[in-house]
């Protein structure tokens, strides 16, 4: 795999420097340079399409994303070469040369197995939710204007719109989906530490089980960040109930296929009931503080 992709690199570079200064190569080096390339990029390409279903789509994911950044920069190179007067070596065709590069490289960072892509995945799940949490927090903490950092009263006058505002029973209602996201973070924790314990991929069933928590993993920080923009006001309490639900329900998911999968193990089930309960007594305090809504 590796090796492949090194291969890819260096025609990245002699086709780059073919066309760094005049003059021009002869068309016959341009026909056996376009061949190599093409050699290199199909390689990459039978790299991904050989690599067996079997082996985790949480997997093959990564290894396409990876074969598709290398032929989008190879592409990209050839196009800035074909649109550049060949007087000097361009920003351009550095750029797009260091494109392939670190392409190329990023190879070498791939997992080995779909356990190592599955914490992969999980990992970077776990980052824009911690994100998410951390952000909201702080608009919930500086005060009664989320909005003060973008629109200073001093600058534009006296806001009098209370649309800019959380009044008292907002802030009541946002501190129960502040509980669901801290959920949301804390689940992804708990999972990952799990897989990372647990996971195997060595059996069909067990590398399907964690395709599904991957899957199911990636829809936590979408509906995260969904419940997140309608929190900011003016707030809809309905919309904020339709949001909650959906995460409640990703979250129970989650859940549910982390603990009939094996890297749940008896002693693991604790967590699992736990965070269980916190989405349902949190999702039960936003349907309290949204009844009148109905």
């Amino acid at each position: 795999l590796g090796q492949t992709f090194q291969v890819t690199s260096q025609e990245a570079t002699k086709l780059s420097l073919a066309f760094s200064r005049p003059p021009l190569p002869s068309a016959e080096d341009c026909r056996k340079l376009s061949e190599d390339v093409q050699n290199a990029i199909l390689a990459v390409a039978t790299v991904y399409y050989w690599l067996p279903k079997g082996q985790g789509t949480t997997l093959r994911k990564m290894v396409r994303d990876a074969t598709t950044e290398v032929v989008e920069g190879m592409i990209q190179l050839t196009d800035t070469i074909l649109n550049a007067p060949v007087e000097s070596l361009s920003q351009e065709q550095l750029i797009s040369t260091g494109g392939v590069w670190e392409a190329c490289e990023q190879v070498s960072n791939l997992p080995r197995d779909n356990q190592a892509a599955v914490v992969s995945a999980l990992a970077a799940c776990l980052g824009v939710v911690k994100d998410a949490v951390e952000e909201m927090e702080h608009a919930l903490v500086e005060g009664q204007d989320p909005y003060g950092d973008i629109m200073e009263d001093e600058e534009l006058g006296f806001r009098g719109n209370r649309d800019t505002y959380w009044s008292e029973a907002d802030r009541q209602l946002l501190g129960s989906c502040m509980g669901l996201m801290k959920a949301s973070k804390a689940c992804l924790k708990k999972v990952l530490a799990a897989v990372k314990a647990y996971g195997k991929a060595d059996s069909p069933e067990q590398i399907a089980q964690l395709d599904d928590l991957a899957d199911i993993a990636n829809e936590i920080s979408p509906s995260v960040d969904e419940l997140a923009l309608s929190m900011y006001p003016p707030v809809n309490p309905l919309a904020v109930r339709l949001n909650a639900a959906k995460l409640a329900s990703v979250l129970k998911k989650v859940l549910e296929i982390a603990k009939t999968s094996h890297v749940c193990p008896p002693s693991e089930e604790g967590w699992v009931q736990f965070l269980t309960g916190a989405v349902d007594h949190n999702m039960n305090k936003v349907k309290n503080f949204t009844q009148g809504q109905l």
